[in-house]
């Protein structure tokens, strides 16, 4: 096997020993991992699990819910290291309107400054949408830029805009809910989906209420493959394809 964690949070916040993570994910046939900052310190982070693991990539950015924490020096800190061969490209960035709606604005503002910055740099986005869809899209129409929209929950019809825009969908452990709608759409979106866990959030059933980990992406893989009826070798090759499609320095 040769599964991909697109979108896991690596850091010291949530794990004590991260090379044991990282090994039990290699015993379960995840080998290799996409670490995506949020905020300065997590930023740095990325940059050192890269610099010490050879199977680490990275991506960084300010998250939407950081708007009034970070400083420009933040956003000078991200410009000047997105040229490193193993960062490949800007996240977790987007708008979150779900915690506070009267900072609409100012994260519009975070979200456009970065994407600017993509479409600079020409790397792919990693897209933070909650209860901001329609913003999202028409902030993300503005920019020829390309990308992955983490943690994809949407309608097929929302699916249908992001994935004609360029965009990929992030598929995590949340598809294994009961109560998840995206089994429903995963027929029509399959040839356009990545696998991620957002370790460590969102942990896939039947581990929920446990500390979400990357091994978990085999399970995840395994039940698209059983709800599709496709081969687990087709999951991989679907989902590694479109990773390359979307993240240019590995090719």
């Amino acid at each position: 096997m040769n599964l991909w964690d697109t979108h896991c949070h690596l850091f010291s916040d949530y794990y004590e020993q991260i090379e044991e993570i990282l090994n039990q994910a290699k015993e379960n046939g995840v080998t290799y991992f996409i670490v995506s900052g949020c905020d300065h310190k997590s930023n740095m982070e990325v940059l050192s699990l890269i610099e010490k693991y050879s199977f680490v990539y990275g991506v960084i950015g300010i998250h939407p819910e950081e708007v009034d924490n970070y400083q420009e020096s933040d956003i000078e800190f991200l410009k000047n290291k997105l040229n490193h061969p193993k960062i490949l490209g800007i996240g977790e960035i987007g708008l979150d309107y779900y915690y506070s709606k009267e900072k609409k604005e100012k994260q519009k503002l975070l979200f456009e400054k970065q994407l600017k910055i993509a479409e600079e740099f020409q790397l792919p986005v990693i897209i933070h949408s909650r209860e901001a869809t329609e913003d999202t899209i028409e902030t993300l129409k503005k920019y020829s830029v390309k990308g992955v929209i983490h943690s994809f929950t949407g309608s097929l019809e929302t699916a249908k805009i992001y994935i004609k825009m360029g965009y990929k969908l992030g598929i995590n452990g949340v598809i294994t809910f009961k109560n998840s709608k995206l089994k429903e759409i995963l027929p029509f979106v399959f040839s356009s989906i990545l696998l991620e866990t957002d370790s460590p959030y969102l942990t896939p059933h039947p581990y929920r209420g446990t500390q979400n980990e990357p091994k978990y992406i085999k399970n995840i893989a395994d039940f698209i493959s059983k709800e599709l009826k496709v081969s687990f070798n087709q999951v991989e090759k679907v989902t590694n394809e479109n990773i390359v499609s979307i993240f240019d320095k590995l090719n």
